[in-house]
């Protein structure tokens, strides 16, 4: 990629700047190991789904909601589901009981903790590109990614953000991309998109018309090995090296 004909930037957050590209859903099943949590991975699996699916539809998560606040939502309701899990649940650790909600809480903190690591190693990179270049965030969120922002001290680095829950519009969708790149005053073509997705970032990017680079770590689902980016990264610092 001829970085010279870069002019602007739109970075993704969950899973590329908050994770350095590992799913979300395998840092939580990392936490649920570590808590001995007594679930097969496709149960859980099972549960992240519908945990997304029940924050999707209902306005759970509040503007105010710091990272952690809506983790805790978010574990509260996988674990809920897992509770009543058809012969399978969490029989050790029933809902509302001392044991669950320590175990659920300290599942929270783990990713918390995650989160926060990899917004630390991220922030220097994050600092040169944003004093070098015009950057957008654009992100499928909930509604409260300024104050996540905050909390992880890299707000100043985002004066515009383009936020699913906000605009109405969500990725894979390219629309959420057009609105980065008019957000930016510059063609399409002078735009560079980073994201950990491949089906939600750099496809519809590149239906966007934008470039893109693509941090390729550990995604949903396997790799068929034929995805292709204008830039394949698999750690989020060597952004330092083309930028």
């Amino acid at each position: 990629m001829d970085m010279d004909r870069i002019h602007g930037v739109l970075f993704d957050y969950g899973g590329t700047i908050d994770s350095n590209g590992v799913h979300w859903a395998e840092v939580i099943w990392k936490a649920y190991q570590s808590e001995n949590v007594p679930v097969t991975k496709e149960m859980f699996r099972e549960a992240y789904i519908h945990g997304e699916r029940t924050l999707g539809k209902n306005p759970l998560v509040k503007p105010h909601h710091t990272f952690l606040d809506m983790l805790n939502l978010k574990i509260d309701i996988q674990m809920e589901w897992l509770n009543s899990y058809p012969n399978d649940g969490l029989n050790f650790n029933c809902k509302g009981s001392k044991g669950f909600t320590q175990s659920a809480q300290r599942i929270a903190d783990f990713c918390y903790a995650y989160a926060r690591s990899s917004v630390e190693r991220a922030r220097p990179v994050l600092e040169r590109i944003t004093d070098r270049f015009p950057t957008v965030l654009v992100s499928n969120f909930y509604g409260n990614i300024a104050t996540v922002l905050q909390d992880f001290g890299i707000d100043r680095f985002f004066s515009i953000i383009i936020e699913s829950a906000v605009v109405g519009v969500r990725k894979p969708d390219p629309q959420i991309f057009r609105l980065g790149v008019e957000a930016l005053r510059i063609r399409a073509d002078e735009v560079v998109v980073i994201g950990d997705s491949y089906d939600k970032d750099i496809l519809p990017a590149k239906t966007a018309g934008c470039r893109t680079i693509w941090l390729k770590n550990t995604g949903w689902s396997e790799y068929t090995g034929i995805e292709t980016a204008d830039l394949v990264i698999s750690d989020f610092a060597e952004l330092s090296k083309w930028f």
